[in-house]
C-alpha cells in the first residue's frame, strides 16, 4: 500500500498566521537583520566567509584550515534564489550532484558517492531525505576525508549546514516566490528577545510547485522555533526544533541508448508518474549547552535526537532501449523509519606551554541509531519488479501491485556509536602553525533479519578505529597562507545501517588524502583558494569472481587534481563568487581480480561515475545604484560517466543564469527575477546509473518578493 503524508495543520496554520498579521502585532525596536552576519570579524562578509567552527570545533580562521573547504553564504542563496542542495552543489568545486533514484539528496564528493555525509551545525544528519535551505545561515563543504571530527564515513568529504539562532534583536523577514510550472513559496524568518535573558527565532516555509516533467510535482513544509537561555554570564543554552515534510513524485529520468541519453522529450516520463511518490516527515530536537568554566576552559554539549519517517515507491525505467525500440520498466517500493541520538561535549583551551600557543581540544561522543526498512516488489501482473517489451515511443507501465516477495529486504539494524577525540592547534611562531588530532570510534552495528520467505540471517559487527589528522600553515604575510595536510577517514560495511553475509567480515574501507594548498587575499575583500591532492581509496568492497556469493576486498580507487575557488568583493559595487575543478577519478587498481584478471568486473582505468574531468561555476552580482542590481552566472560541467561501467557518457554542457534585482526606497523591499537556463540548454546533469539519466530544466523564471518589516 502506497503511504501519503500530508502536510500538518499546525505548520499550515502557523504560516496562515505569520501571513495574515497575527504575529506581528507588537511594534518593536529595529534592528539590522544581517548585523551579525558582516561584522568585520564575523564568519561571513557578503560572499566571503572569514571563520568557521564546523572543521576544527574551535573557531579558526578559514586561512588557518589546512583543508579545501568551500562555503556558500545565505547572501549567494538568496542572490540566486537557491531552494535545495542541488543548487547549493553547482558552486562547489570537486562535488557534483547524484540523482540518488529520486527520492533524497546524495552527493559525490571528489569522487565519492554519500548519501550519509550530511550534517546539521556539526552532527550526523544522514538519513536518506530532501533538505531544504528555508532556515540557513550557510552551506560549508569540507572536501578530503573528515574521519578526525566526524568519525565513520565522510571519505570524499562532508556537508555542513549551519541553522540561524535567536539574536538579542529583531528579525523580520518574509519572502515570497512565484516561478515557473506552478511554483509558489513562502517563507518568514521572525525572531527578537522577549527578555534580556531569553532571545526566540522562528523560520518556517510552505512551497508547491509542478514541473515541466510530465505529471511531476512537489509539495513540503517545515517550521522551526529556536529559544535562547542565558541565566547567567558564563551560561547560554539554545533549544531547537524541527518539523518538516516532504512530498514529491520520484523521478528517476529517461533511460540510454547506444551509450548515450535517449533522444525524447524533455518532459517524457518513463514508467508511471502517478505509482511513483517520495514522502517523508523530519522531527529534529536539539539542545545545546555553551558554558564558560573559568580559567580560559569551554565546554559545549550539543544534542540531537530525530525521527526521519520515509516511503517512496517508484516505476521506472530498468534497462536501455534496444534496437527495436523497447524496453524494460521496474517497480518496488520501500520504508524506512529511523531514530537518531547523538550527544557531543567538547571542551576547549587556550595555553601558552613551551614558548608555543595552543588551542585545545577535547571530546566525546556518543550515538545510538535505530532503523526500520521494508522492501516490497513491483507486480505487472504475473511479472515480479520488472516488465519488458515496452515501447520507448509510449514507456509508461503500470504496477498491479506491490507486494513482500523472497529475498525483499526487511530488518532492524540498531547501531551504537562511542568515540574520543583530542586536537592541538599550535602556533610555533607568528609565521608557523601545526594542527594534529586523532580520534578513535567504536562502532558497532546489529542487524536483525526479519523477512520470513528465506532463512533469516542476524549479523552483528564492532569497528574499532583511529582516526589521525596533521597539517601545517604557513602565513609569511597578512595576505596569503599556504598549507600541507593528512588526512584520514574510515567507511565500515555496516556504515549506512545495513549488513549482509557477503560484508560483514570485511574491515573498513579506508581513504587517506595528502594535500598541499593555498588562500591569497587578492583584494582587501577577494579570496582565491587553491588546492592540489591526491585522495585514495583502498580496500574497497566488490563480490567474490569465484562465485562465492561473498564479497572480497581489493582494488583502489584513486581520485587527483586541482580545485579553485573565488569569493568576495572585487569593488563595492560587484562581488564575485566561483570555482573551478580539474578532477582524475578511476580505478588505480583493479576491483575483483580473483586469481583472472580479465575476469576483473571493474578493471584498472574504469573512470568513477558522475566526475568530469573539469567543472567551473561563476556567479556575479553587480549593484548599478538606484535601488537596481543584476546578476549573471555561468555553470560548465564536462562530459562524465552514468555508472562505473563506463558505458553510457552524459555530454559536457554550459549553462548561462541572469537575474535583475530592484531595492525600493527605504530598502525594506526588494523585488527580484532569477532565470536559469538563458538560452534554454537541453543538458543531463546527473544520473543513478545507466538508464536513471536525470534531465536539467529548461528555461526557468522566478520572482521573489522579500520585505523586511
Amino acid at each position: 500500500m502506497v503511504r501519503a503524508f500530508r502536510l500538518q495543520p499546525s505548520v499550515l496554520a502557523v504560516l496562515a498566521a505569520i501571513h495574515t498579521g497575527a504575529f506581528a502585532e507588537t511594534t518593536l525596536r529595529e534592528v539590522d537583520v544581517h548585523a551579525q552576519a558582516e561584522r568585520a570579524d564575523g564568519p561571513v562578509q557578503g560572499y566571503r566567509a572569514n571563520r568557521s567552527s564546523t572543521f576544527t570545533k574551535t573557531d579558526t580562521p578559514l586561512k588557518e584550515v589546512p583543508a579545501s573547504i568551500t562555503v556558500i553564504p545565505a547572501d549567494v542563496m538568496k542572490d540566486q534564489a537557491m531552494q535545495n542542495m542541488g543548487d547549493v552543489l553547482r558552486y562547489v568545486p570537486g562535488a557534483t550532484l547524484h540523482q540518488g533514484e529520486g527520492n533524497r539528496d546524495q552527493v559525490v564528493l571528489r569522487g565519492n558517492s554519500t548519501t550519509a555525509d550530511f550534517y546539521v551545525d556539526g552532527v550526523r544528519d544522514d538519513a536518506q531525505v530532501f533538505r531544504d535551505l528555508y532556515n540557513l545561515e550557510r552551506v560549508e563543504v569540507l572536501k578530503g576525508p573528515g574521519g578526525m571530527i566526524f568519525g565513520r564515513g565522510g571519505s570524499g568529504g562532508v556537508v555542513n549546514r549551519v541553522t540561524k539562532k535567536p539574536v538579542f534583536g529583531r528579525v523580520a523577514e518574509a519572502n515570497l516566490t512565484a516561478g515557473s510550472y506552478g511554483q509558489v513559496r513562502g517563507t518568514v524568518d521572525l525572531g527578537n528577545k522577549a527578555s534580556d535573558t531569553v532571545a526566540w527565532r522562528l523560520n518556517a516555509m510552505a512551497e508547491h510547485s509542478n514541473s515541466f516533467r510530465h505529471d511531476v510535482d512537489l509539495r513540503r513544509a517545515a517550521i522551526n522555533p529556536v529559544v535562547t537561555v542565558t541565566p547567567g554570564p558564563a551560561t547560554a543554552v539554545t533549544f531547537g526544533y524541527e518539523h518538516a515534510e516532504d512530498e514529491r513524485t520520484a523521478d528517476r529520468g529517461i533511460p540510454s541508448q547506444n551509450g548515450l541519453p535517449f533522444a525524447t522529450g524533455r518532459g517524457t516520463f518513463f514508467g508511471n508518474a502517478q505509482q511513483s511518490n517520495a514522502v517523508s516527515m523530519v522531527d529534529a530536537l536539539t539542545a545545546v549547552l555553551d558554558q564558560d568554566l573559568g580559567g580560559g576552559v569551554q565546554l559545549r554539549n550539543s544534542f540531537r535526537a530525530a525521527r526521519y519517517d520515509k516511503f517512496y515507491q517508484n516505476v521506472f525505467p530498468g534497462s536501455a532501449v534496444n534496437a527495436a525500440g523497447t524496453m524494460s520498466i521496474n517497480a518496488y517500493n520501500n520504508a524506512n523509519d529511523r531514530t537518531n541520538i547523538f550527544n557531543q561535549t567538547d571542551l576547549t583551551t587556550k595555553l601558552k606551554a613551551g614558548g608555543m600557543e595552543h588551542a585545545i581540544l577535547a571530546g566525546m561522543e556518543l550515538g545510538h541509531q535505530d532503523s526500520r526498512s521494508e522492501r516490497r516488489s513491483g507486480l505487472f501482473g504475473s511479472a515480479v519488479g520488472s516488465i519488458g517489451g515496452i515501447p520507448a515511443s509510449n514507456p509508461i507501465a503500470t504496477a498491479t501491485g506491490f507486494d513482500f516477495r523472497g529475498t525483499d529486504a526487511n530488518n532492524r539494524v540498531r547501531s551504537d556509536i562511542f568515540a574520543l577525540y583530542a586536537q592541538d592547534q599550535i602556533a610555533l611562531t607568528p609565521q608557523w602553525k601545526l594542527l594534529a588530532g586523532l580520534r578513535y570510534d567504536v562502532f558497532k552495528v546489529d542487524f536483525d533479519d526479519r523477512r520470513t520467505t528465506v532463512p533469516p540471517t542476524d549479523l552483528e559487527r564492532t569497528d574499532r578505529e583511529f582516526s589521525p589528522r596533521l597539517g601545517v600553515i604557513w602565513t609569511p604575510d597578512a595576505r596569503s597562507t599556504y598549507y600541507a595536510s593528512y588526512s584520514y577517514a574510515f567507511l565500515p560495511s555496516g556504515e549506512q545501517l545495513s549488513l549482509a553475509t557477503g560484508t560483514v567480515d570485511l574491515e573498513p574501507e579506508k581513504s587517506t588524502n595528502y594535500e598541499i594548498g593555498a588562500r591569497w587575499d587578492l583584494l582587501p575583500g577577494l579570496t582565491l583558494s587553491a588546492a592540489l591532492f591526491r585522495l585514495d581509496k583502498d580496500g574497497v568492497r566488490s563480490k567474490d569472481p569465484a562465485g562465492s556469493g561473498l564479497f572480497i576486498k581489493t582494488g583502489l580507487q584513486r581520485t587527483q587534481g586541482v580545485e579553485l575557488g573565488l569569493a568576495g568583493e572585487v569593488t563595492p559595487r560587484w562581488q564575485m563568487y566561483g570555482g573551478y575543478a580539474h578532477l582524475d577519478a578511476k580505478v588505480e587498481k583493479a576491483l575483483n581480480t580473483g586469481s583472472d584478471p580479465n575476469a576483473a568486473a571493474i578493471p584498472a582505468g574504469r573512470r568513477v561515475a558522475l566526475v568530469p574531468r573539469n567543472m567551473f561555476s561563476l556567479w556575479n552580482r553587480f549593484d548599478a545604484g538606484a535601488g537596481w542590481a543584476f546578476g549573471l552566472g555561468l555553470v560548465h560541467q564536462g562530459e562524465s560517466f552514468a555508472a562505473i561501467s563506463n558505458a553510457v557518457t552524459l555530454p559536457s554542457f554550459s549553462r548561462a543564469d541572469g537575474a535583475v534585482y530592484y531595492t525600493f526606497a527605504g530598502g525594506r523591499t526588494r523585488v527580484a527575477l532569477n532565470l536559469e537556463n538563458l538560452t534554454d540548454r537541453k543538458y543531463f546533469p546527473t544520473a543513478d546509473g545507466d538508464n536513471n539519466i536525470s534531465v536539467g530544466a529548461p528555461r526557468t523564471a522566478r520572482v521573489t518578493l522579500t520585505s523586511t518589516f
